[in-house]
């Protein structure tokens, strides 16, 4: 049985049902730090005057405000304030602890499938702008292959006359359905992972929101991840276009061959220096854009648009609800991609050397990139730059642009 001085001090804070009052917070009983009467706090026992028993002293005033009934409790140095219906605990709890309100809810967790679902439209965004983006630039991404793996030395006019002239306007996209079968799960995989670490990151380390380190971190496990899982297609197409590989019969016909006279571990050559690629490659590539972005949502115009969008939500299309809007989701995707590409394309440049070898005269990614380097100096290691940032540049773009419309068509939940 509480003391009268203890309902009298209760009594304080807790007020008449239509009674309103500055000392709780709008929409609940949720008590001001500063309203609560250092009186009150007298009264709780610290944890080494509570008794061997029970480390809780409570009061249970059954003030009835209609069906619900108000239990304050207080224990150690923090005190409570739960709200039961007939004497249940309802399914929120808040807690006033070192002058702070925190909120805590009970999560709901649901085993309908949902997290699945959501899961599979994230990497179906990722794969969609994978397809689009690709098929758009496929001549670019032959013209760079042309100069990375045959070693052309034409400049880049008269090699396209020559692949016009022999091959046809189709030359432009061959191989761009194996790219696509490369890509598409490459890029669902790397949105994907991206996402997913990022956030597990932001919580792990106890953030309200992702910083640059958690950006480039997630953005490096992104790439390894995504190239352990694809780096095979990555070699067959490779294998397909370099002298030769015509005569091979297409995808089946180069694996086949591939698993034949080298082994199951030759779709995995140039492994090391993928990963090596990859890691700072994802860390730029992802990290650059989400800095960029995260850069212009807390501007005023940012926050201004934020705003207006979250007024508007209902009158608004898919390209409307992009945060960014078109053109700047469109030009933060090319500044992502051509700092990744400058920044990552030796490694490139080597992996693709590594490839293309055979066991009778396999070298490491060392021995290589100092072969390159002896035969063709330093810009040896940039052959096909150009074309090559002339590909990622609207690669980039339309795979951000396209990535985040999908979510947004698909109603991608963040991870």
């Amino acid at each position: 049985m509480p003391s009268k001085q203890t309902t009298k001090t209760m009594s304080h804070f807790i007020k008449q049902k239509n009674e309103p009052s500055d000392s709780f917070f709008p929409g609940g009983l949720f008590l001001h730090a500063n309203t609560l009467p250092t009186s009150f706090i007298a009264l709780i026992p610290s944890p080494s005057s509570s008794s061997s028993n029970s480390d809780t002293v409570s009061w249970g005033i059954r003030k009835r405000f209609g069906c619900d009934i108000l239990r304050v409790e207080a224990c150690g140095v923090f005190s409570s304030l739960s709200l039961s219906i007939n004497g249940s605990d309802s399914d929120h709890t808040y807690t006033r602890e070192s002058n702070e309100v925190k909120v805590e809810e009970k999560e709901n967790i649901r085993v309908d499938g949902s997290g699945a679902i959501n899961m599979t439209k994230h990497l179906w965004a990722g794969a969609f702008s994978a397809m689009v983006s690709r098929t758009f630039v496929a001549p670019l991404e032959r013209l760079k292959l042309e100069y990375i793996v045959r070693g052309e030395q034409k400049n880049l006019v008269e090699l396209i006359q020559t692949i016009a002239a022999s091959q046809g306007l189709k030359g432009f996209w061959k191989g761009n359905f194996v790219n696509i079968l490369r890509t598409a799960p490459f890029k669902a995989i790397n949105f994907y992972a991206y996402d997913t670490y990022k956030s597990k990151l932001v919580r792990m380390l106890g953030n309200e929101e992702s910083k640059n380190f958690e950006r480039f971190v997630a953005g490096a496990a992104a790439g390894i991840t995504a190239t352990l899982l694809c780096l095979p297609m990555d070699t067959i197409r490779t294998v397909m276009v370099a002298p030769g590989g015509e005569a091979l019969g297409g995808v089946i016909g180069v694996f086949q061959h591939m698993i034949k006279t080298e082994g199951v571990f030759s779709l995995y050559k140039g492994l090391v220096p993928s990963i090596i690629s990859m890691a700072p490659s994802g860390a730029v590539y992802y990290g650059v854009y989400d800095i960029l972005k995260s850069a212009y949502l807390h501007s005023p115009e940012g926050m201004k648009r934020i705003q207006y969008m979250k007024e508007e939500a209902q009158e608004l299309n898919a390209l409307e609800q992009l945060e960014l809007g078109t053109i700047r989701t469109l030009l933060y995707g090319a500044i992502a991609g051509c700092c990744s590409e400058a920044a990552t394309y030796p490694f490139e440049v080597v992996r693709r050397q590594l490839q293309l070898q055979v066991p009778a005269t396999r070298l490491n990614a060392v021995a290589t990139c100092v072969k390159i380097v002896e035969q063709g100096g330093v810009p040896a290691l940039y052959a096909g730059l150009i074309p090559s940032l002339l590909q990622v540049l609207p690669s980039a773009a339309i795979s951000y642009f396209v990535y985040e419309f999908m979510k947004i068509v698909l109603k991608v939940e963040s991870t």
